[in-house]
């Protein structure tokens, strides 16, 4: 990890993107959204990320899946996935199927988020 964590958002939904990208950098996080599942692997796949927080519902594809892609990718498998999503149905059973390390339900409280996501992310190595 970098002196300020490094966070992937992949959010469509622009409020609740800027929301948690405001709340993130409030907590001295560098913080970079994506919109759709597609830009958001690219993005993963490129660069260095110590987090990635992640909707369900994308336009070009679902979170789950999202998911699965960068657990089995050989760089990314270790990086922690926390999906930011409604608590709708099965999908916290399934968030924690695929390999997600939490699931924050929308409506989520600001007061805490940034400490809950925070805590998935381990210290670099002295």
């Amino acid at each position: 990890m970098s002196e300020r964590p490094r966070i992937l958002v992949i959010e469509d939904d622009p409020p609740v993107a800027t929301m948690i990208m405001n709340l993130l950098m409030r907590a001295k996080c560098d913080v970079v959204v994506e919109q759709t599942a597609r830009k958001g692997i690219e993005l993963a796949e490129r660069g260095s990320f110590d987090l990635v927080t992640l909707d369900i519902n994308l336009p070009d594809s679902n979170g789950f899946d999202v998911c699965r892609r960068l657990k089995r990718h050989p760089r990314l498998g270790g990086t922690p996935v926390v999906f930011v999503a409604g608590p709708w149905g099965n999908d916290l059973q399934h968030s924690f199927d695929v390999g997600a390390a939490d699931h924050i339900a929308k409506p989520f409280e600001a007061l805490g988020f940034a400490s809950r996501i925070l805590a998935h992310i381990k210290p670099a190595p002295k």
